[in-house]
């Protein structure tokens, strides 16, 4: 369902030529059309030490086609498209780790493209802070048709890449 932005369409655009304004608006239009409701419009994760989660999350993310979007001393984000993953320092934490296996997020999974992109993420997640969890059944651990790895940096967190 496309939005209702009639009422933007009569707003007065300033001196903008209203050939440009109508351009601009129709770009615009197109932009709010591709999110969908229900999609996810970003995920804050509170980690206990920027820098390091910064090295771990921010290599993958990147590794996965994300890019820095905003970035302060407490905190920074990579978006994909129309959606953000924000990693924040927050003095207001009452824990020094997450525990996956207490109630709340127990992981993130996405999607890493192929079998042999999830063998190269793998690879070089041992250099950037990341373990691979259940080796003796990687990359089968969530089943013989699932291929994915498993992997949980320092930090108590938990992300799983989907070939």
């Amino acid at each position: 369902m496309t939005p209702d932005l009639g009422h933007l369409a009569a707003a007065p655009i300033g001196p903008i030529a209203p050939q440009a304004g109508a351009a601009i608006l129709s770009v615009w239009r197109r932009r709010v059309s591709r999110m969908v409701a229900g999609m996810v419009h970003h995920i804050e994760v509170w980690v206990p030490d920027l820098k390091r989660a910064v090295g771990s999350w921010g290599w993958l993310l990147e590794a996965l086609g994300y890019a820095v979007f905003q970035d302060w001393p407490d905190g920074r984000s990579w978006r994909l498209g129309e959606t953000y993953l924000v990693l924040e320092q927050s003095p207001a934490m009452t824990a020094d780790r997450h525990e996956r296996l207490r109630p709340g997020l127990n992981h993130l999974a996405f999607h890493a493209g192929s079998r042999e992109r999830v063998d190269e993420l793998v690879a070089g997640a041992v250099a950037h802070g990341w373990v691979v969890m259940f080796p003796e059944r990687h990359p089968y651990a969530g089943g013989e048709q699932h291929y994915a790895a498993y992997l949980e940096n320092e930090d108590g967190f938990e992300v799983e890449l989907v070939g």
